[in-house]
């Protein structure tokens, strides 16, 4: 073949190839509330599902599924949430104490009897003998008439001097933030909280009803010394009809108060936009946040236009402005994966 010829083939063929990489999975994958972490060689995300989802995968593109975390649901969980059948929500990954900590949302769609649960386990590796998840049961609970608060979406999150605290909320009055003793299992004796974030919710109604008050899915991510808290608002897990976004507000403690770009405190709906719905996503959110090699990475779900609305991974670097603020980015269209 006449070299310039092979050439062009060369070349026409390394275009294919990158295509084809650009094109990765990841749009294949449906996933709701992804967090992510990485331990050796391998990624792993774990997400809403029967038993908990965990997928696995060498490069954050072509990714795997795994076993569920749990093959039948937790006694405890059956008995404290009446109607909960082992579907479980937003899950929260971090290794912490020579463990991995894998919290876990336990509730029923529309209501605040709920509970937060965590599992431990030495490796996530399925093929070593150490692997085996280790349930130590509840953590907290919200009751429906009791607390205008949801113990659902949990975060774990250290301060500077490594006391750990877990972020959670949903609906109702929004954020909280609980200290937890050193474990980083059971809650601090005495108790210390903080509220973070809150939209306004219809005034009048029963404490066992949502309302309309949309903000959740908490996620701390420390970086230089801020504390940034990204939560999503609006209306997830409705297909084309979701609205769902990420806002983020910053504080120089991790109890806040966190304020947006322009000062405004997210207890009073204040929430610098991240990302949000366009003509190839109806809405995108529930984000978790990760340093990775020296990157920082955005870890969320979207809403396929291209798919009936259903839910897919995304993952994207984030970027940060001169100031020190998450940038902002249309999300990308289906091509340029």
């Amino acid at each position: 073949m006449h070299t310039g010829l092979m050439f062009l083939f060369a070349l026409f063929a390394s275009l294919l190839n990158v295509s084809a990489q650009l094109a990765t999975p990841v749009l294949k994958t449906p996933v709701h509330d992804p967090v992510m972490i990485k331990e050796g060689d391998t990624y792993y995300i774990f997400s809403t599902g029967n038993g908990i989802s965990v997928s696995a995968s060498k490069d954050m593109k072509h990714w795997k599924k795994s076993q569920p975390v749990f093959s039948k649901p937790p006694v405890w969980a059956t008995r404290a949430v009446p109607g909960f059948k082992g579907h479980i929500w937003a899950p929260d990954i971090s290794y912490q104490n020579g463990l991995y900590l894998l919290y876990y949302s336990v509730s029923t769609f529309g209501k605040n009897t709920s509970c937060i649960g965590v599992a431990v386990n030495k490796t996530l590796n399925e093929t070593s003998p150490d692997y085996g998840w280790v349930d130590k049961g509840m953590v907290l609970q919200s009751v429906a008439n009791r607390d205008r608060w949801n113990a659902i979406d949990p975060n774990l999150a250290l301060d500077g001097d490594g006391t750990p605290w877990l972020a959670f909320g949903s609906f109702w009055n929004g954020i909280k933030l609980v200290k937890l003793n050193p474990d980083c299992i059971t809650l601090a004796d005495p108790p210390v909280w903080y509220s973070l974030a809150n939209r306004n919710r219809d005034t009048g109604l029963a404490d066992s009803l949502a309302g309309n008050g949309a903000i959740e899915a908490p996620f701390i991510f420390r970086r230089n010394n801020f504390y940034y808290l990204f939560v999503s608002v609006d209306f997830c897990c409705r297909g084309a009809k979701s609205d769902y976004k990420m806002v983020v507000g910053r504080s120089s403690n991790i109890s806040g108060p966190y304020v947006d770009k322009n000062g405004i405190d997210l207890m009073l709906g204040g929430g610098t936009p991240v990302r949000k719905g366009n003509p190839f996503w109806y809405g995108a959110g529930h984000n978790s946040t990760y340093t990775i090699e020296g990157k920082d990475y955005l870890v969320y779900h979207g809403y396929d236009a291209s798919d009936k609305g259903r839910s897919k991974l995304i993952i994207e670097i984030l970027d940060w402005t001169p100031d020190n603020w998450p940038v902002e980015k249309s999300l990308p269209d289906q091509s340029s994966f």
